[in-house]
């Protein structure tokens, strides 16, 4: 699999430190900011394959970081990452269209797999959606990026 870019968004910045550095030992580099406006700012200057997103955050929360960015830029795929969670935070989340939903404290190696389902997901429907659009069938392909 070849490299693909993920942002870390969480408030807790030790945290968020320590888990680039066990990402990168793992050959995963990552870009990382501190709460929901940096991270909205943040994809809309460079647009990461794989977002992990914490819900609970000063300002902005997680969970409507997580709606502007399907809405705006819906091939992200969105892991949330939280030790804040309850049944109800990981329905929403799926509604609104996150891969996947995991709790603090995560292990690393189960991440590590989400994100690269995570990025796998996002090649094939882009390659699906890429196949329909040269096709002609444009509703198809903008129906499956939004599905996502």
């Amino acid at each position: 699999m070849g490299k693909f870019k993920v942002l870390l968004v969480d408030d807790e910045i030790e945290f968020v430190q320590s888990l680039a550095e066990r990402l990168s030992m793992r050959e995963l580099g990552t870009d990382t900011v501190y709460d929901g406006e940096g991270a909205l700012s943040f994809v809309r200057r460079q647009e990461p394959d794989v977002m992990v997103l914490d819900l609970k955050m000063p300002g902005i929360d997680g969970m409507e970081v997580l709606r502007q960015v399907k809405k705006a830029y819906p091939t992200i795929q969105v892991i949330i990452l939280t030790g804040h969670g309850t049944k109800q935070h990981e329905d929403e989340a799926r509604r609104i269209g996150a891969f996947d939903y995991m709790e603090k404290p995560v292990d690393i190696e189960m991440l590590v797999s989400s994100m690269k389902a995570a990025y796998r997901h996002k090649i094939e429907t882009t390659m699906t959606a890429a196949a329909f659009a040269e096709a002609g069938n444009f509703d198809t392909a903008k129906n499956l990026i939004k599905e996502e």
